[in-house]
C-alpha cells in the first residue's frame, strides 16, 4: 500500500488564521489526538484525555478550539481533506488506473471513516462552507480514480461513489460489544475481496441502482 503514510500526513483543512509554527503545531495534535481518542470512545471523550493524548494542555486546547463542536468539526474537516489528498495522489502517481483505486480504498480505511460518522450527527453543520468544499472536493477525486478505472476496462460500470464509499464507512464502522477486540486485523483481507468483486467483467448483475453520494445523504 504504498502512500498510506504519506497521505497521512498531507492532509489540508481550510483555511485558518496563520499560526506560529509551535501554534500550528500544537493545533495539528490536537486534532490527530481528537481524531484518535474519538475514534476509541465516540465523540463524548473527555477533553481532558484529548489534551492528554495530544501532549498539551488544557488552556492550550482551548485557545485553539472554543468547544467540542468546534473541534468535532476541524477532525472532519482533517478527515475528508486527507482522504480526497490520498485518492489525488493515488491517480497522479500510479499508472494502473485500478492499482490507483487499490490504493485510494486502502489508505482510506485508515482514516477510520466509519468510526467518525456519529460525529456529524452530534450537532455540527453540515452545510458549512469549509465542510461542502471539501466534501465537493473528495467526491470529485474519488470521482476520478473512478472514472480511470472504468475508462481502463478494468472497473465494473454499475458502481458509483457511493457505493465504494459505503463499503469504506462498514469495513471501518466499529462493531458493537467488545468480543471483537482485533477486528482491525481483518480489515484490509476483506477489504481486498470486495475489491476484486469491482473488477470487469463483472461475475453477477447488482439489484438495484449506482449509489451517488447525494443517495446517501438523501437517506441518512
Amino acid at each position: 500500500m504504498t502512500g498510506v503514510a504519506a497521505c497521512a500526513e498531507s492532509g489540508r483543512e481550510g483555511q485558518q488564521p496563520r499560526l506560529r509554527a509551535d501554534a500550528l503545531r500544537n493545533r495539528e495534535r490536537i486534532i490527530a489526538a481528537a481524531r484518535e481518542t474519538m475514534v476509541e470512545f465516540g465523540a463524548e471523550v473527555p477533553l481532558d484525555e484529548i489534551a492528554r493524548r495530544a501532549g498539551v494542555g488544557n488552556a492550550t486546547l482551548y485557545r485553539h478550539f472554543a468547544d467540542r463542536l468546534e473541534l468535532i468539526h476541524h477532525v472532519t474537516l482533517s478527515v475528508m481533506s486527507r482522504t480526497a489528498d490520498c485518492a489525488e495522489s493515488a491517480l497522479a502517481e500510479e499508472s494502473d488506473a485500478f492499482q490507483a483505486l487499490r490504493r485510494f480504498v486502502h489508505a482510506a480505511v485508515e482514516e477510520r471513516i466509519g468510526a467518525l460518522c456519529p460525529l456529524l450527527s452530534d450537532g455540527v453543520d453540515r452545510d458549512h462552507p469549509d465542510l461542502v468544499a471539501e466534501r465537493v472536493r473528495l467526491e470529485a477525486a474519488v470521482e476520478a480514480v473512478m472514472a480511470a478505472g472504468r475508462d481502463s476496462g478494468q472497473l465494473r460500470t454499475d458502481i458509483a461513489v457511493g457505493d465504494l464509499m459505503v463499503a469504506i464507512t462498514q469495513l471501518t464502522r466499529p462493531l458493537p460489544g467488545s468480543r471483537c477486540l482485533n477486528f482491525d486485523q481483518f480489515v484490509h483481507r476483506h477489504l481486498q475481496l470486495f475489491l476484486d468483486g469491482l473488477q470487469a467483467p463483472a461475475r453477477s448483475e447488482l439489484p438495484g441502482a449506482a449509489a451517488t453520494l447525494d443517495d446517501l445523504r438523501r437517506r441518512s
